[in-house]
């Protein structure tokens, strides 16, 4: 006899279909991880972001039955990235939205003894609620200047106790818990998703919202100056592209005067040349004047009572 197949339950028959409904018909499917989220967190977050998303963290199986039942082979490729720890997420928001939404959603947590700091943690100078006890000695251990004010502990000067990239110690860990400093965040970690809009498939999804938002900055002044250099007219280049006419307007009216000045400046040049050729020409009749003159004066008669004194003297030897 053959053995008797094991009847499924109807439950997971249900789950199945309404995991396949959604991943046909929602926009998109992303894949999250939830490892080491506390369940009272998780809960929070979910609060978050109900409304706009359904989430979901189903057995395996049951997820893989779904994928597979959506006949849709791009979307089954996210079997592959369906591990441990992971919820799935449906929403009518595009993937990159979901995603952003999931980091807005995080939670602020508390430091545990062998995390690594995500950043150089610092304790800040200033009073605390502390009273003096044991926490005097973990403080000065980790390098921290106290004093004592109104019966609480004052912290004298900032000082960084885990660098980034250290591992946290206990000590540490116990101060930043009664200081109550929580230097990490707890949330959904996007994985990947598929967009059935786009029927496109992202492996990978990084959010880095400051990162993004310094190349957006950059991006948009020089698509602004090259824009304006092409005279294309937005909101944005309007007010450009009418200074720039105004300059080139006044370029123009300078160089509708330069032949002007030019035509009056070649002018004067002709009339210093023609003075030039007269004072030339002027002081060459006058120099030939003077010699005509010089020539006339040597040709010249001696004077008559030069010549009569001559005649007597003749006359007084004859």
């Amino acid at each position: 006899m053959s053995p008797e197949k094991k009847q499924i339950p109807e439950s997971k028959i249900q789950s199945v279909k309404e995991l396949t409904d959604m991943i046909k018909n929602k926009r998109t499917i992303l894949v999250a991880s939830i490892k080491n989220i506390p369940a009272s967190q998780f809960q929070e977050i979910v609060k978050k972001i109900r409304g706009k998303v359904i989430v979901r963290v189903p057995k395996k199986n049951l997820i893989f039955r779904a994928l597979d039942s959506s006949e849709n082979e791009e979307v089954k490729k996210l079997k592959e990235q369906i591990k441990n720890s992971v919820a799935i997420l449906f929403s009518e928001l595009d993937s990159f939205e979901l995603a952003s939404e999931l980091l807005k959603s995080k939670s602020p947590a508390k430091a545990k003894a062998g995390q690594e700091a995500p950043e150089d943690i610092e304790i800040q100078e200033g009073p605390t609620d502390l009273v003096p006890g044991p926490a005097i000695s973990e403080l000065g251990s980790l390098g921290i200047q106290i004093q004592i004010e109104k019966g609480k502990i004052y912290i004298k000067k900032s000082k960084v106790i885990v660098e980034k990239g250290e591992k946290i110690s206990k000590t540490a860990a116990g101060i930043m818990n009664k200081l109550d400093i929580k230097p990490f965040s707890i949330g959904f970690i996007p994985l990947s998703a598929f967009d059935n809009q786009d029927n496109k498939l992202y492996l990978e999804i990084e959010i880095d919202v400051e990162k993004t938002l310094e190349e957006l900055k950059s991006s948009y002044g020089k698509s602004l100056a090259f824009a304006v250099d092409i005279g294309y007219a937005s909101q944005d280049t309007i007010s450009f592209l009418i200074g720039k006419a105004s300059a080139h307007e006044k370029a123009l009216d300078d160089n509708k005067g330069n032949p002007d000045v030019k035509k009056v400046s070649a002018d004067s040049e002709n009339d210093n040349v023609k003075q030039d050729d007269n004072n030339i020409d002027k002081g060459s009749v006058e120099q030939d004047n003077q010699e005509s003159k010089e020539l006339t004066d040597n040709d010249k008669p001696e004077p008559q009572g030069e010549a009569n004194t001559q005649t007597n003297k003749s006359q007084e030897e004859k």
